[in-house]
């Protein structure tokens, strides 16, 4: 029988929407593309309209689900066709971002079905309202959800609410939790989009094998033409991140081919840009160029934001492949677009596009090209700009490349004035990563509370469903008894185990952290007293002998700042950068001892690994504490050898003064500051065999039974 209906259009203004991507509003072709939601119901009864034809006039096209909703990829001037056999054609022309809703006018009304609509209305508003605080406020946007899943009277809506819970976590990087979430979501409505969703959050999450078995899960057929396109995109990023990039580039091709036929210009951009990335990646430059200058013509059509985004990607290639006169021209560029975009609109702190970010780049390939004098009004420009947006990170970084600038040029008096304010810049740092790290601690145990309320409110919502049916059916009591208390049971279980989940991964996120504020914090001493030697060199008039300390003194910073982010770097690196090291000190303190490196021939150097610069404090105090204050010439001797088959030892020993008169000899200060080094070390220890199971181990004695009976550290280390 066909329906005689008569429909109303109801508009309510979607907080947020998922963009897809921007363009430039004055081209009509590049209007930006949304997701725009919408349903068909009948009103009397809140019944949904299935198989009802939503088209764009010469572009996408879907039908209504079983559950009367429909999702549809528009710009901004499309025109909805609505068609179904039993109902007039409707049409709607896109003027914003809105939640459609098609509605039967009843015949009569009943106060169970206005109640239900009321429901309705309230959850949408709900989830409105979620969405609009997803990226300012991940508290809000939960509580929202909260309430949203309260009023929910179906699957659908639950579908819907679980989604938008999982956006929220992947906006603030929880994905752990947007994975739970999506899979929740999707359980209740097995919705494309939402399975793209999910391949992307396990992508996020690093978890590479398990997004490319997400992505094969999806009928490809089944979606449309722009999820196509987001299909193959998702699985060449993964390749990229696992460095099969002919594969990448195979999938960002056929997304390519897509967007060419479809002639979704923006897609054909980014695609662009990643084959050329691929191709650099793999080391095929020629190639990676031409879609280089295919993005950058592309971008300029755009809009002002996307085209300074793809200068940087190429001024980024342009660095890596040495062509630094491009490089500097591009983030000229960039630069001058970054202060127009900045009188616009706000940028993202942590975005590429921040003027400090691209006038330390500047400076960077100025001090590559060793032109100093050009490379110092830009890093000071980038030290001035950071301290103004509160940018430590780079600040950091520009100040250290300030430092090395100077040094390279000649000019040690303002090399060593910046190094000091770089020790200071890095002290600030550390203190704001405590900080952030404490902040971090709330916002999480914050959230996971949250979580657990809603996770809570499901399981109630369960038993109460539960009980319902008690009252209703008395002959499978028992049986539905059964059922809620098991499915309470699991219920909790997988809470339990996603809890313990992501308590694992917030500690190790936090073990991390913690070194590398540990490995930020290298003891100055020898820094500043190797550059008092330089000092005394050059005061002295003996430039020759500055000149050869401070090029080893630089050999050795630059391989300790290259090995910094490492938790381990090969043993062999590691006894190098002690030989440089000794060598320095023994320089300065010729007359005080010798040294001796040994590593026995049964030990294979290059099978065990160690936290980079773990034995130098150790040698630092042997020499400072133990050697300098010797009356005659000392003995230094580090010594590898082997203790079973998959450990070996390291001793350090010297025949100094010893740790008991060392002591005594100390100044408060001093006290103070060996203390802090010392602890340093343990910390990093600590936390490493957290990490790693026990692998590194550090024994502290006397060296001998003499007047005076130096010190002996032995540290042991494990195989992987």
């Amino acid at each position: 029988m066909k329906l005689l209906f008569k429909y109303i259009l109801i508009f309510t203004l979607l907080g947020q929407v998922d963009y897809l991507y921007s363009q430039n509003t004055e081209a009509a072709d590049n209007v930006a593309k949304f997701s725009v939601r919408g349903s068909v119901i009948e009103v009397d009864t809140y019944s949904p309209v299935s198989d009802v034809s939503i088209s764009v006039n010469g572009g996408e096209y879907t039908t209504t689900n079983n559950a009367g909703d429909f999702r549809i990829y528009v710009k901004v001037g499309d025109e909805l066709i609505i068609k179904h056999k039993d109902i007039e054609t409707v049409y709607h022309t896109i003027k914003d971002a809105e939640r459609i809703t098609v509605e039967v006018h009843p015949e009569e009304k009943s106060r169970t079905n206005t109640k239900r609509k009321t429901n309705t209305i309230q959850f949408n508003n709900l989830i409105d309202s979620a969405e609009t605080y997803l990226k300012k406020d991940a508290e809000k946007s939960i509580q929202f959800i909260t309430e949203a899943l309260s009023q929910s009277n179906s699957v659908k809506q639950n579908s819907e609410a679980y989604e938008v819970l999982a956006d929220v976590y992947m906006k603030w990087k929880q994905f752990d939790l947007a994975i739970s979430n999506y899979k929740i979501s999707l359980q209740n409505n097995a919705l494309n989009e939402v399975k793209l969703k999910l391949a992307n959050a396990y992508f996020e999450n690093r978890a590479y094998p398990k997004s490319v078995e997400a992505y094969q899960e999806i009928n490809y057929n089944t979606l449309s033409k722009y999820q196509k396109i987001i299909y193959h995109e998702g699985i060449g990023d993964v390749y990229m991140k696992r460095k099969t990039y002919n594969t990448a580039i195979d999938s960002y091709k056929k997304g390519l081919d897509l967007a060419l036929t479809h002639l979704i210009k923006p897609k054909v951009t980014d695609l662009n840009s990643k084959i050329g990335q691929a191709y650099n990646e793999s080391g095929k430059i020629k190639e990676a160029n031409s879609y280089f200058e295919n993005s950058l013509i592309l971008a300029s059509q755009e809009n002002k934001k996307r085209a300074v985004q793809e200068k940087v990607k190429v001024a980024d290639f342009q660095n890596d492949n040495r062509l630094y006169d491009n490089e500097i021209q591009l983030r000229k560029e960039a630069l001058e677009e970054i202060s127009e975009l900045e009188s616009d609109t706000l940028i993202d702190p942590e975005s590429a596009l921040t003027p400090q970010k691209q006038n330390y780049k500047i400076g960077n390939a100025y001090y590559l090209q060793r032109d100093y004098i050009n490379a110092i009004p830009y890093l000071e420009k980038s030290i001035e700009e950071a301290d103004s947006n509160e940018d430590l990170v780079v600040k950091k970084d520009a100040i250290r490349k300030l430092s090395e600038t100077y040094r390279d040029a000649g000019n040690y008096d303002e090399a060593l004035a910046t190094y000091k304010a770089y020790q200071e810049t890095v002290d600030a740092l550390y203190a704001k990563m405590e900080q952030e790290i404490t902040q971090a601690g709330r916002f999480n145990k914050s959230i996971s509370e949250k979580q657990n309320r809603i996770t809570s409110l499901e399981s109630e919502r369960a038993l109460t469903q539960s009980n319902y049916q008690l009252t209703v059916e008395q002959s499978k009591r028992q049986t539905l008894v059964i059922y809620s208390l098991v499915g309470g049971l699991l219920l909790l279980l997988v809470t339990a185990y996603l809890m313990f989940k992501y308590i694992k991964q917030q500690k190790l996120a936090n073990n991390l952290l913690s070194l590398k504020s540990l490995r930020s914090q290298m003891n100055p001493h020898f820094i500043f007293n190797a550059l008092n030697s330089v000092n005394s060199f050059i005061a002295s008039n003996d430039e020759r002998t500055a000149n050869k300390y401070l090029s080893d003194f630089s050999q050795l910073m630059r391989s300790v700042l290259e090995n910094s982010e490492e938790d381990f770097i090969p043993l062999e690196k590691e006894i190098e950068l002690l030989e440089l090291y000794t060598q320095l000190e023994h320089f300065r303190f010729k007359d005080k001892f010798d040294y001796h490196i040994t590593v026995n021939e049964n030990v294979s150097i290059n099978d065990f690994l160690i936290p980079p610069m773990l034995l130098q404090p150790y040698i630092e105090n042997a020499v400072w504490h133990g050697l300098r204050y010797k009356e005659e010439k000392g003995e230094l001797n580090i010594t590898v050898a082997s203790k079973s088959k998959d450990e070996i030892t390291i001793s350090i020993t010297d025949d100094g003064i010893g740790r008991e008169k060392s002591k005594a000899l100390k100044t408060e200060n001093q006290k103070k500051q060996n203390s802090k080094g010392m602890n340093n070390i343990k910390k990093r220890v600590a936390i490493l065999n957290e990490m790693y199971k026990d692998k590194v181990d550090v024994f502290i004695d006397d060296y001998q039974n003499t007047e005076d009976p130096g010190t002996k550290v032995v540290v042991t280390i494990k195989k992987d």
